[in-house]
């Protein structure tokens, strides 16, 4: 069998993605757009028009969605939405995110508990769930979740992020056990530190020194978004062929040591 080539290994292929309007999930729409595929752009709010925009500029084919993850019901819109614009889903790369509650464990509030925990593991569970209902029965599809270093690692002052990044990779792993006599492939990212919007937020609002914590990754610096997305969209494309329950890092070396 001869390999895909890495720019038309996902051409004429149906991708969603979550959390398309900005950062990691815009890079992401417009980086699998550029490989031939025809994008669903889901989002929150309007944003994921403009990266349909920025899209159909360059030639891309895609279709915007408004979407609140934590919603079964606009989940299953938003997968339907895809399979009626497109015929099928062939990808989903499941991005969405809100930016963590800040504080030790003993003094966070349960409404930012039940928030973080809504979008950044039942958000991707919902996703999943309605997402395999349409890929099993063709016996085919990929699958990527974005987890966080977070994920992997304690993360003093971010309790409740870094729990809904763990569940994403344990929902990640046990997906791929039972999908893949189907076809269908389940991995996740860990991204570490990269400029985005929640970022800013964290920097802006929470105060975070983001230079500090940049310069002390062995790659001394952050991330930008396009770094991440191509890690996804090598997960999602038949270049990845034989890996299903992995977690990718994508950090500058921020957990190695």
């Amino acid at each position: 069998m001869t390999a895909a080539h890495p720019t038309d290994a996902l051409r004429d292929a149906v991708v969603l993605v979550t959390g398309a309007g900005s950062g990691i999930g815009r890079a992401a729409a417009e980086l699998f757009a550029q490989r031939g595929a025809a994008v669903v752009a889901a989002d929150r709010d309007d944003t994921g028009t403009e990266t349909v925009r920025l899209i159909e500029a360059h030639g891309g084919t895609a279709t915007s969605v408004q979407v609140d993850v934590s919603r079964e019901h606009d989940v299953e819109q938003m997968v339907h939405a895809a399979v009626t614009t497109y015929g099928r889903l062939d990808v989903a790369f499941n991005n969405a995110g809100v930016a963590p509650p800040i504080g030790p464990v003993e003094q966070l509030d349960p409404d930012s508990w039940d928030r973080a925990q809504a979008v950044n593991l039942r958000g991707v569970w919902l996703c999943m769930k309605h997402e395999l209902a349409v890929m099993v029965p063709r016996g085919h599809g990929a699958i990527v979740n974005t987890a966080s270093v977070a994920g992997l690692v304690g993360n003093p002052g971010s309790a409740a992020y870094s729990a809904a990044k763990h569940g994403v990779i344990g929902l990640t792993r046990s997906a791929a056990a039972e999908h893949g006599r189907h076809g269908i492939r389940v991995n996740a990212l860990a991204p570490g530190l990269t400029r985005t919007r929640m970022l800013r937020h964290l920097e802006e609002v929470e105060r975070l020194d983001v230079a500090a914590a940049a310069a002390a990754t062995p790659l001394g610096r952050a991330a930008d978004p396009r770094e991440i997305a191509e890690a996804a969209v090598w997960l999602a494309s038949p270049l990845a062929s034989y890996v299903t329950g992995h977690v990718l890092t994508v950090d500058g070396g921020e957990t190695c040591a």
